[in-house]
């Protein structure tokens, strides 16, 4: 029970680890564009990199755990993290970048995919909603502490941070992160080594099982549909949060190593505590309607952080935020929810469309280019959010989320009908 725990506590911290790195691309944006003087276009190939990684390895990770089990998967998962970083940070030339990414990129898909199960096992599946929602706010949690985590590295004097400056060239700073990730993945190293995992992951025909199962489910329209509510969730999310410093900057002169950075905290802040608010609603309300209420809301804060004032337009950043954190939980239990069998092969090609993320930026990117305008360019965001709302309308779950029932109070008796 004990080693348990320790299982338990240590898929958590990997959840911290995963959304750390993960989301620092979004604060560091306008860095990449300056340092490498490159536009918009040519800098959404960052996350292009990163995320395009999903796309190609959700499948094959699913296979590779059931050959060799969950806690080789993530020691080679933190191997390839660290050859990444440490590539990233010695060569920092933009093929290299872009090389370097896919490869932090693809251990990230290899953790997903084998953390969740591991979760499942060692927690206990009875316990596991309660620390998949924990898992969910140490991955905000994350989030929310990496693009300051930054800000106070690039700006501080301090010896403690300083000596991570002094490994990097001085005019791109920004690569302090993946030093400091590179040392992460060292300590997950170490410690995964050490403990002792059982590998719960079924090894019997896996390869046959897994993917003949996930090329017939392709076939299935409504898988599909859910895959692509997928994909425009991540492509929405990761839009948004990549835009933020550079919108702010460009059009409000935010400094982006400061203020810009924290209002994507905040992003995510708000992501996170949306989770919070989502679970009480789940329990009232229909999931679908739930999905569509949230969606109406990202829309007008959106549009609100797109047309506002600097003020408005800071707070209404972190609204959506705020409105987008319930949209991938609820789009996943649909999802699985509207399938009778090959729940594990779904959720396979869900994860797939986490590649999602590498399609916005590029899209934004060029049509910022082109047109000159950045403002005009996110609207291409709406798009995604629209095939979101539209979930809410068509989806037909086998089962329906659970609501506990409220009761309505009834009329107290008279005590003259009492007598």
């Amino acid at each position: 029970m004990k080693n348990n725990y320790l299982v338990v506590l240590l898929v958590i911290v990997t959840f911290f680890v995963i959304s750390f790195i993960t989301n620092l691309l979004a604060p560091i944006f306008p860095a990449l564009i300056q340092s490498y003087d490159i536009g918009l276009t040519l800098a959404g190939f960052f996350p292009f990199a990163f995320f395009a990684a999903y796309g190609v390895m959700s499948i094959p990770a699913g296979i590779l755990v059931q050959m060799i089990g969950e806690k080789q998967v993530m020691l080679v998962a933190f191997l390839l993290a660290l050859c990444g970083s440490v590539l990233f940070v010695v060569w920092p030339v933009f093929a290299i970048a872009m090389v370097a990414l896919f490869l932090i990129g693809t251990a990230m898909a290899l953790l997903q995919v084998a953390i969740n199960p591991l979760l499942r096992s060692s927690g206990g599946s009875k316990h596991f909603a309660v620390l998949s929602v924990l898992a969910q706010f140490m991955f905000g949690a994350a989030a929310t502490i990496s693009p300051l985590v930054y800000s106070a590295i690039i700006t501080s004097d301090h010896a403690s941070t300083t000596w991570l400056l002094q490994l990097v060239p001085s005019n791109m700073t920004w690569l302090s992160m993946y030093v400091l990730f590179a040392l992460l993945c060292l300590v997950m190293l170490v410690v995964i080594s050490i403990m002792k995992i059982d590998n719960k992951a079924a090894r019997i025909n896996a390869e046959r099982s897994h993917f003949g199962q996930s090329l017939l489910l392709f076939k299935d329209t409504t898988v599909i549909k859910f895959f692509f509510a997928i994909v425009a969730y991540v492509a929405l999310e990761q839009g948004v949060a990549n835009s933020i410093s550079v919108f702010l900057q460009r059009y409000h002169q935010v400094d982006p190593s400061t203020q810009g950075a924290q209002v994507v905290s905040q992003f995510w802040l708000c992501l996170t505590l949306g989770c919070l608010l989502g679970i009480v609603l789940l329990k009232l309300f229909d999931a679908k309607h739930v999905l569509i209420a949230f969606s109406l809301g990202a829309f007008a804060s959106l549009m609100t952080a797109l047309f506002a004032d600097k003020a408005l337009a800071m707070m209404a950043f972190a609204g959506v935020g705020f409105f987008l954190s319930i949209m991938w939980s609820v789009i996943f239990s649909l999802a699985l929810n509207s399938v009778a069998t090959g729940h594990g092969a779904v959720s396979g090609i869900l994860c797939t469309g986490i590649v999602g993320g590498a399609i916005a930026s590029p899209i934004v990117g060029a049509i910022s280019d082109l047109s000159g305008n950045l403002q005009v360019s996110l609207l291409i965001l709406l798009i995604p959010l629209g095939y979101i709302f539209s979930v809410g309308l068509w989806a037909k779950p086998l089962v329906t989320n659970h609501r506990v029932a409220v009761k309505t109070p009834t009329q107290p008796t008279s005590l003259a009908q009492n007598n």
